[in-house]
């Protein structure tokens, strides 16, 4: 992955930029005065970053995996962490797809039915290849989602959850939280 330099990155107007951050040239941003993006944290090729009037907020240690969207007007979170694996997209905007509404960004407001929401990844969540988050969801700390899962409500901290629609499968080991300790302190040395 060819990555861009930081010169580049200070230059492309991200509201806050942390150290060591990694992104591929291939990688696009729109918006970028209303996106913020940790320390050591690693977007790959080919992902889109389309951040609306409630930003996008990648905390540290975050890696967003090649062909990834993060896309809407709502808020993003990605929480210290977290990671998304290859396809993965979140939306926090959505059209009406029922029919009573005009669909696409070519169409006014009030011809359209467009919903937004909050989409929060907590503290160590990992979502699975090809899953497909919408708005409004909050996936708390510690949640694992499967690969080709469709999450359209709330997961409960350290559960496994997958399907379409994502359902809870069992719990999610806690290991990782002393692991995170150990880590962490590293850094401190």
């Amino acid at each position: 992955m060819a990555k861009l330099e930081p010169s580049v990155i200070e230059s492309m107007g991200f509201a806050s930029i942390g150290k060591n951050v990694t992104i591929s040239d291939k990688a696009s941003f729109y918006n970028c005065a209303n996106i913020s993006i940790g320390n050591s944290a690693r977007i790959d090729d080919f992902c889109v970053l389309s951040a609306g009037e409630g930003g996008i907020f990648i905390g540290n240690h975050v890696h967003i995996a090649v062909y990834s969207s993060l896309i809407g007007a709502g808020k993003i979170t990605l929480s210290d962490f977290s990671g998304l694996s290859s396809r993965v997209s979140i939306y926090s905007s959505n059209d009406d797809y029922s029919g009573a509404t005009m669909t696409n960004p070519t169409i006014p407001s009030q011809y359209a039915g467009v919903t937004h929401g909050d989409v929060y990844l907590g503290k160590h969540v990992i979502i699975g290849s090809g899953t497909v988050i919408l708005p409004g969801v909050t996936l708390e700390e510690g949640v694992a989602v499967g690969a080709l899962s469709l999450v359209r409500k709330n997961c409960k901290a350290f559960g496994i959850y997958l399907g379409y629609p994502a359902k809870f499968v069992k719990k999610r080991k806690r290991d990782l939280l002393e692991l995170e300790k150990a880590f962490l302190s590293s850094l401190n040395q």
